[in-house]
């Protein structure tokens, strides 16, 4: 039940910073909350199966400034293939995809801080 839990609440704090970010105007828009609920869940599942083929390809991603480079490059690549399966999401080109993924990136971290105040 705890893990349940955890990942309902992870599903919701993920809708949230879309949704958030959506409504910043940077290079991702939403409808509403609703559609950045099937968002959050559509990314994870495009996530997860990309990061699969990278994996079975025996692709790594590695660290450093390279390894930024390329996790940000994945994450729009995510974005514009979510957008397609996402009514009431629109990502505006690769560009806004880039800079999507970065105010997704610094949301998540600044919700997570403020989280781990309480």
């Amino acid at each position: 039940m705890d893990m349940i839990l955890q990942v309902l609440l992870s599903w919701l704090l993920a809708a949230l910073v879309i949704f958030i970010v959506g409504r910043l105007g940077l290079g991702l828009t939403v409808d509403g909350f609703v559609p950045a609920l099937i968002a959050a869940a559509v990314i994870a599942i495009v996530s997860a199966v990309i990061m699969w083929l990278l994996g079975a390809l025996n692709i790594t991603i590695g660290g450093g400034f390279l390894g930024v480079i390329v996790s940000l490059i994945v994450a729009a690549v995510v974005l514009l293939i979510a957008d397609r399966f996402v009514p009431g999401m629109k990502v505006a080109g690769f560009v806004g995809a880039i800079i999507a993924a970065i105010a997704i990136g610094v949301v998540a971290w600044f919700v997570n801080w403020v989280l781990s105040l309480f």
